[in-house]
């Protein structure tokens, strides 16, 4: 997103090159300057934006949660206390997210939808923007189908008060949620700290009935119910987070931020697996520590003409997480841990605005980011009869592994004319991976590299002030990380083993749209066309093809491993996003999206059948009322919608997380209110599912909450 400042006698202009659509040469006109960050995110690509006001007036429970509203995206949930957001179609692997230009990706992300974007506490964050479409140029590996970038909120430096501080408090009835947050400032003229801390209390949620088996009539086996025939079982949670953040501005173009996060999650059970589909209800896979802490330290200058804009980060970030499945009927817990410290450099700079004629001008954002993994990964059999605790010879992933990726980008931008913008740019990436292997489980040691290169080009023409077209071709890649290098696992559709024979998969996309801004309309719509070669997918195994030492890969109603599909995989798609004024007090939003895709069968034997790829979402969409009748005060209303979703994949069809035969479709009313009063004072509220519709997101172990009150009241000084 573009931050403008621009004389206030052209109010429509800074609404029009904020949003993108206005000619740059008559910003240029009238001195526009851009702020931190402002160049990372060209102009001509599908992206938008979820700021604070949006969070705190549709309460979301997460940061995933808080995505549901896009366009392109769609938000699964494995368990109430995890979320992941499908950007096109992917997700997980695919989709690289990043906390304040730190990257969050790391080689243990797993295949399909993963839980990490919900360790960002959302109530830190000041804006959350979402790019649609490779992205691999600008953030390397991952980025198939888009990024998540959350951004914190700032500390004021040269605030005139010196001390500021405020308490926010969330309430919800379907699942019992008792949240707060408090946190405090202190400034001076170059200098402000923020630190803040809270909690979350979550017991189990109420749904608003279960959903049937299109297929066959029958209640699916996953989630499993409390005698009300409501209250799911598996869903509960408690976290806790903290932060500490310090700025220093010792001038206008020199900017330092030291920043530490930290978030905590406890005794979180897997919904599908708590318990999992035909077992005793008394078995669960619990979560029992989900950890994430990033440390950062931030320099933001200006050093001339080739880094007119620039900023340097060095991370420091560990993922820990503590896993127990219980099974008493067993009489022994299997029990895992993993652990992995990802130490991070990036740098980027945008030039100053060349003009070499009155009909051309360029600037180029260019950078250099590296990262690297150490992993730990233990796992252990705890007997519950006797005092017994046997090590297994590794964990879920091979301890002492490494991985290290990273490369060098630029991206040129031209306009010509005022009004045509080219864009062009390419990044040289080099990704490796280190495994000691294990040969008391048959676990291959790994040493392989890859220097992957990419590119994207487009143009974009403003047909008129009001109007833009844009084309886009992007390629992505995505190399393979210790996860399908190294992995065993339970998965929804079954267990998971490895293949450390893996080469990288990569995609190109296709993408054109149109964006129309004007003072009381703003809509913009986008077609896209995906290919995806040797695309990473989970193929059917046999129990005699289990790797050794491996008992849960046997004792599972299905098993698979990783491989590369032959020939390309496709995901085409449409969205939309619009936005209409339609008074000075009333305004809606609405957004739709639609993806299909198909590639080659995953079966031995069948490579050359076509069929469905997992877990695409179905027709989707929102709408939004809102209704700001005083200063401060709004009421509106909401609807999420989904048709069914009756393309399966293979796993799909083992996926007891899907109901048999699809994914019923839902209509799904809220209403809204709230009231701000002063700066820290005010009242948000939202009554959730008006009609207490029984619904469920495509993937989802969880059915949504059912008929409730969510509010949320903030106190400060």
């Amino acid at each position: 997103m573009i931050l403008l400042n621009v004389q206030t006698r052209t109010p429509l202009l800074a609404l029009l090159m904020l949003l993108g659509v206005a000619r740059p040469g008559l910003a240029q006109d009238y001195g526009v300057t851009t702020t931190e960050n402002s160049t990372v995110l060209p102009v001509a690509e599908a992206a938008s934006e979820v700021d604070r006001e949006s969070m705190d007036e549709r309460l979301p429970r997460s940061s995933p949660d808080a995505l549901r509203y896009e366009p392109g995206v769609f938000v699964q949930q494995t368990a109430h206390g995890q979320g992941s957001a499908y950007i096109r179609g992917l997700t997980g692997q695919q989709t690289v997210m990043l906390f304040d230009d730190v990257r969050m990706n790391n080689s243990l992300y797993r295949q399909g939808p993963n839980q990490y974007f919900f360790t960002i506490d959302s109530l830190t964050l000041d804006r959350i923007e979402v790019i649609r479409g490779s992205a691999s140029t600008r953030f390397g590996s991952d980025a198939l189908g888009g990024a998540l970038r959350a951004y914190s909120i700032e500390p004021v430096v040269g605030d005139d008060r010196r001390l500021s501080g405020r308490a926010i408090g969330r309430v919800a009835t379907a699942d019992r949620t008792r949240a707060l947050r408090a946190e405090s400032q202190v400034s001076r003229d170059a200098w402000a700290i923020r630190a803040g801390w809270g909690f979350r209390l979550v017991d189990e949620l109420e749904s608003g009935g279960p959903i049937y088996n299109p297929q066959d009539g029958e209640l699916p086996q996953v989630p499993r119910f409390r005698q009300d025939g409501r209250t799911q079982r598996g869903t509960g949670f408690d976290e806790v987070a903290g932060d500490v953040v310090a700025v220093w501005q010792p001038s206008e173009n020199q900017r330092l931020k030291l920043a530490w996060f930290d978030y905590r999650q406890f005794d979180v059970p897997r919904t599908d697996n708590c318990p999992p589909p035909y077992a005793p209800f008394n078995e669960c896979l619990l979560y029992e520590e989900q950890f994430r802490d990033v440390a950062y330290l931030r320099w933001d200058t200006r050093l001339g003409a080739l880094a007119h804009n620039a900023y340097a980060v060095v991370s420091l970030q560990r993922q820990h997480e503590r896993r127990r499945q219980i099974r008493p009927f067993a009489l022994a817990d299997e029990v895992g841990r993993d652990e992995v410290l990802t130490l991070g450099l990036s740098w980027s700079a945008t030039t100053r605005r060349w003009e070499p004629s009155d009909w051309l001008n360029f600037d180029v954002l260019w950078g250099v980011d590296a990262y690297a993994d150490t992993v730990e990964s233990k796992g252990w059999q705890v007997f519950s009869t006797i005092d017994l605790v046997r090590e297994r010879s590794r964990g879920q992933y091979i301890d002492g592994s490494g991985y290290q990726w990273g490369g060098v980008f630029a991206d040129a931008r031209f306009t010509v004319a005022r009004t045509v913008r080219l864009t062009a740019g390419a990044r040289q990436s080099f990704v490796a991976a280190q495994s000691p292997g294990d040969v008391t489980s048959g676990t291959e040691s790994i040493d392989r590299s890859w220097t992957p290169a990419v590119g994207h080009v487009g143009v974009e023409w403003w047909a008129t002030p009001w109007i833009s077209l844009v084309l886009n071709v992007d390629q992505g890649f995505r190399a393979p990380n210790l996860d399908d290098l190294t992995s065993r696992q339970r998965t929804g559709p079954g267990y998971q083993f490895e293949n450390a024979a893996l080469t990288p998969e990569t995609s190109l996309t296709t993408e054109a749209g149109a964006v129309v801004r004007t003072s009381t309309v703003q809509f913009d719509g986008w077609l896209y066309r995906m290919t995806l070669a040797n695309a990473i997918a989970r193929q059917p195994r046999n129990t005699e093809e289990c790797p050794p030492a491996t008992p849960a890969c046997a004792g599972s109603w299905s098993r698979f491993r990783l491989v590369n599909l032959p020939g390309e995989s496709e995901i085409t798609g449409a969205e939309a996003g619009a936005k209409w004024q339609m008074t000075k007090t009333l305004e809606t939003r609405a957004s739709v999206s639609y993806a299909v895709g198909e590639g080659p069968s995953p079966e031995e034997g069948r490579s050359q059948e076509r069929v469905p790829l997992s877990r695409i979402p179905p027709l989707n969409g929102t709408v939004e009322l809102t209704w700001r009748f005083a200063p401060g005060a709004y009421a509106g209303a909401s609807m999420r919608w989904a048709r069914p979703q009756t393309r399966l994949a293979l796993q799909d069809v083992s996926d007891e997380r899907i109901p048999r035969g699809g994914t019923p479709g839902f209509a799904v009313f809220d209403l809204r209110a709230g009231l701000r009063v002063a700066e820290h004072m005010a009242v948000n509220a939202v009554f959730e599912n008006v009609t207490d519709e029984a619904y469920r997101y495509h993937g989802s172990s969880v059915n949504g909450p059912a008929r409730s009150l969510s509010w949320q009241l903030e106190v400060g000084f």
